[in-house]
């Protein structure tokens, strides 16, 4: 399953779209209050799915949905490719956002209920953590390959790899084994009304599961906005167009050496989880505001810090999930993350039109200093695989 897993996770990140969509849009005439828009667009189409596509996924086969997913991804970048206008970048990003609403909750569902039908729960956080780290590595290997790509043949080759990758990653899923970790009780919820419901209600009477849930979003919806922009702080630190997948590259680089200390979050406490988020908070700031192109070192480090951060949050989550609807309740996790996401990117949209790209990345980066703040107080563990074994 791992291999299969890293295989679906590189291929569906190997996006050669990614580092250069931003100056699409740009190039299509678009501003960037109208590329704000998109991205709202985006974050709104995943958010009305993301529930209702967890309970799809604790009720029907999350294999088949992971097998759509990607394809319904190719849709969108095929017609971004045909059409760059905006009312097609609009459908394409209603495209991506059921896209991704499809793969959240089902993926890690998947994930998590084979190794522990397995006897390798245990193993979680570092599966994930290698899988987001190889996603990465193959947007890292994506900005690498866009650069000549685009010399080449432009949007459209890009934009022709990009369909390619999703039509792959779809072939790849086809593949995977799906396993329960145990057989549903007969009191266990088996329509997709009662899967909604049983996994609404773990989520609003466990404590631990809320408490998990809320980390999440807490964790991740800043950072995975911020990576929108990156293009374009890199244009206005001063990058050339074909320099601009490069510096993306090395940001992907720092988050995919997140994902792979992953592994080493059961040595972590709170006020530990609080010196990564900080860390994360302070370069990104630092790094942002020094006006240098060498400073995308520091922003690398920050989204380095914050997939660690994620990775353990989402592990935690996953321990603490006891019933039978799984998905559902790691897609509540997303739509909490959706609402943040769309709420960061209006602020950056609007605070755009009076501060540039770099205050806003340094801006971006004080709440994770605040949420380090108040979980350096805290004496409980930090969200770590193993945490739901601890008393």
């Amino acid at each position: 399953m791992p291999l299969k897993l890293y295989a679906y996770a590189f291929l569906g990140d190997f996006i050669l779209l990614y580092p250069v969509y931003a100056l699409l849009f740009s190039d299509s005439g678009l501003t960037v209050p109208e590329i704000t828009s998109l991205l709202v667009i985006w974050a709104v189409s995943g958010l009305l799915l993301e529930v209702p596509s967890g309970a799809l996924a604790d009720t029907l086969s999350r294999r088949a949905l992971l097998v759509a997913a990607p394809l319904l991804g190719a849709a969108g970048f095929a017609l971004w490719t045909a059409v760059p206008a905006y009312w097609a970048f609009a459908v394409g990003f209603v495209l991506w956002g059921a896209r991704e609403a499809l793969e959240s909750g089902a993926l890690e569902a998947l994930v998590y209920d084979h190794l522990d039908h397995d006897g390798a729960a245990e193993e979680y956080a570092k599966v994930m953590g290698r899988a987001r780290s190889v996603g990465m590595v193959a947007v890292a290997l994506s900005m690498a390959v866009a650069a000549p790509a685009f010399a080449a043949g432009g949007y459209t080759a890009v934009g022709v790899a990009s369909v390619l990758a999703c039509l792959a990653c779809a072939a790849v899923a086809l593949t995977f084994t799906e396993r329960r970790a145990a057989e549903h009780d007969d009191d266990d919820p088996t329509g997709y009304l009662d899967t909604l419901r049983a996994g609404l209600a773990e989520a609003r009477t466990s404590p631990k599961v809320r408490r998990a849930l809320l980390l999440v979003p807490a964790v991740t919806a800043i950072w995975g906005e911020l990576d929108e922009y990156v293009p374009l702080l890199a244009r206005e630190s001063g990058a050339a167009t074909q320099a601009v997948p490069l510096l993306v590259l090395l940001v992907s680089a720092g988050a995919a050496c997140g994902g792979l200390l992953a592994r080493y979050g059961d040595r972590m406490r709170a006020r530990g989880f609080a010196a990564i988020l900080a860390t994360g908070g302070l370069a990104l700031g630092l790094g942002a505001m020094s006006g240098h192109l060498a400073g995308f070192a520091g922003i690398a480090l920050a989204f380095a810090m914050f997939q660690l951060g994620g990775v353990l949050a989402d592990a935690r989550l996953q321990e603490r999930i006891t019933g039978p609807s799984r998905a559902t309740v790691t897609s509540l996790a997303g739509l909490v993350t959706d609402l943040c996401t769309i709420l960061a990117l209006v602020v950056y949209g609007a605070a755009s039109l009076v501060l540039s790209h770099s205050a806003l990345f340094a801006l971006f980066g004080v709440p994770y200093l605040v949420i380090a703040l108040v979980m350096s107080r805290k004496r409980a563990s930090a969200p770590t695989a193993r945490e739901a074994s601890r008393p």
